[in-house]
């Protein structure tokens, strides 16, 4: 049985530092625009952008077995930006497994950006102090509104998985987009990612 198995199937602890999102003992995985350039609406605004490769946002993975019975955990960092008119974001994903989700907001502003399978969309607004249920079957996917980081905490059953292959293929059926009264989730246009 390997170290982190072998601690993940021992009680332990870590530190989460609220103001900056960083969950110690964890694996750092960086999203940056090359790594989800189909993701945006505006490909003018992407193909400007990758010679700059902004960091989108940071996971900090703990390093639980994803088997039954174990709650995995991490904290995720956006940062504050734009892709044209499009706030960064997650990619967003569904679960392999349906299983809810649950996130606590510990800094910024934002989105929660969710759609079921069949189809029904829906988004709600969070920041520091939030907590979002995602019921079992709702992709989801974060979105930063504000001027600083928006961090959270999520926690899910350790066999849900992550397919984050159908929402790059087909999409949300929201986007937030910056407009003249502020940033609006509103319907996707010209395709669905």
């Amino acid at each position: 049985m390997g170290e982190t198995t072998l601690a993940a199937n021992l009680p332990h602890q870590r530190n989460l530092a609220a103001a900056t999102g960083v969950l110690g003992g964890t694996r750092l995985l960086e999203r940056r625009l090359s790594d989800m350039p189909r993701y945006y609406l505006d490909q003018n605004s992407v193909l400007a952008r990758l010679a700059e490769n902004p960091l989108i946002y940071q996971v900090y993975d703990a390093p639980i077995p994803e088997e039954p019975g174990h709650l995995c955990h991490c904290t995720t960092v956006i940062k504050p930006g734009r892709i044209g008119d499009e706030f960064f974001m997650t990619k967003g994903h569904h679960h392999r497994v349906d299983a809810a989700e649950v996130y606590y907001f510990l800094q910024g502003e934002g989105f929660l950006v969710m759609e079921s399978r069949d189809g029904t969309a829906r988004s709600l607004a969070v920041s520091s102090g939030s907590v979002a249920y995602i019921p079992p079957g709702w992709a989801h996917r974060t979105v930063n509104t504000g001027a600083g980081d928006l961090g959270f905490y999520a926690v899910w059953p350790g066999v849900a998985g992550h397919d984050y292959a159908s929402i790059e293929a087909e999409g949300f059926g929201l986007r937030v987009l910056a407009t003249t009264e502020g940033p609006r989730a509103l319907p996707a246009r010209e395709g669905r990612s």
